[in-house]
């Protein structure tokens, strides 16, 4: 079923888990993806992210992408990761993503707050819902921030963060705390005590990006510390290639050969990320109509 991020991350906060946001470029990521969920149960957030346009166009991705949501047997959100201008938005809600992310966290503060509070107003009215982020996450490969000597410089000041939050009415807010986007080359140093009093001072989710490449004790102390959406596509994306070359054995092999290995490897990838990120069996969580339903199911089934 398509949902938004509250759908899944209130219940997440509030559950002391977390839920992934997979990044899909093509069908083959988002089957293993939406296949994972089912099979662990899990709500799923699966999307595409503005830099990855060149290799799988918005509209395009979104006419795999929702209808596979809304056929899923679990809560799935539709969402658009580093939308970087207003207009990317904005298409995104006009063809039906629940969720979007409008990142102007390299501009000044003020133009922050009042860019994403504009774009906040709108999503809700789609029924939609907003991350943002603050501070701002590197993507250098250097372990942390573009300054390495001193990466505190770009994480989330925890009282700018409650008075963002305050301002903007964003459904869930990515914090920079040492991660990287991609691969990474040093090890990173996470400020678990950041998160845990931005945590503590702000009611929405908070969201890790970068995650791909932190350890497993990274993500679950992470996680116990207050973060509740985990941001993954180099893992899958590698798990995919690697699947592929390791079933190209011959000059025999064409394309639909590799397809079957790189959706079970992709789907294996994210099995594993929703063991270790606490999520498994949470399919049914929030939803109390659903669970209704099961419950009845089960008692007609006693009663045979």
């Amino acid at each position: 079923m398509l949902v938004n991020l509250n759908k899944v991350l209130l219940p997440a906060k509030k559950g002391k888990y977390a839920v992934g946001l997979f990044n899909a470029v093509n069908l083959e990521l988002a089957r293993g993806i939406i296949e994972a969920a089912e099979e662990m149960n899990a709500p799923v957030i699966v999307g595409t992210a503005e830099v990855l346009f060149p290799y799988g166009p918005l509209e395009e991705v979104s006419y795999y992408l929702i209808p596979m949501a809304k056929k899923a047997k679990v809560p799935v959100v539709v969402h658009l990761d580093h939308g970087l201008r207003k207009e990317t938005c904005l298409k995104a809600l006009e063809l039906g993503f629940s969720s979007i992310m409008y990142d102007c966290s390299t501009e000044p503060y003020e133009v922050n707050v009042r860019n994403v509070k504009e774009m906040a107003d709108i999503a809700h009215s789609y029924g939609a819902s907003i991350e943002a982020e603050l501070g701002h996450v590197g993507d250098n490969e250097t372990g942390g921030a573009e300054a390495p000597d001193r990466p505190e410089m770009y994480y989330t000041d925890p009282e700018q963060a409650q008075d963002f939050v305050e301002r903007t009415g964003v459904d869930a807010l990515a914090i920079a705390v040492g991660t990287a986007h991609g691969a990474y080359k040093l090890p990173p140093k996470l400020d678990f005590a950041r998160i845990e009093e931005i945590a503590g001072r702000i009611p929405v989710p908070l969201v890790l990006h970068g995650g791909s490449g932190l350890s497993d004790e990274d993500f679950e102390r992470a996680i116990e510390k207050g973060i509740s959406k985990v941001n993954i596509f180099t893992d899958i994306n590698i798990a995919a290639v690697e699947a592929e070359f390791s079933a190209f054995d011959s000059m025999n092999k064409g394309i639909i050969d590799l397809i079957p290995a790189a959706v079970h490897a992709v789907k294996k990838a994210v099995e594993r990320k929703m063991e270790l990120f606490g999520c498994r069996g949470k399919g049914s969580a929030g939803d109390t109509d659903r669970l209704v339903r099961q419950i009845i199911a089960q008692v007609l089934r006693e009663l045979r």
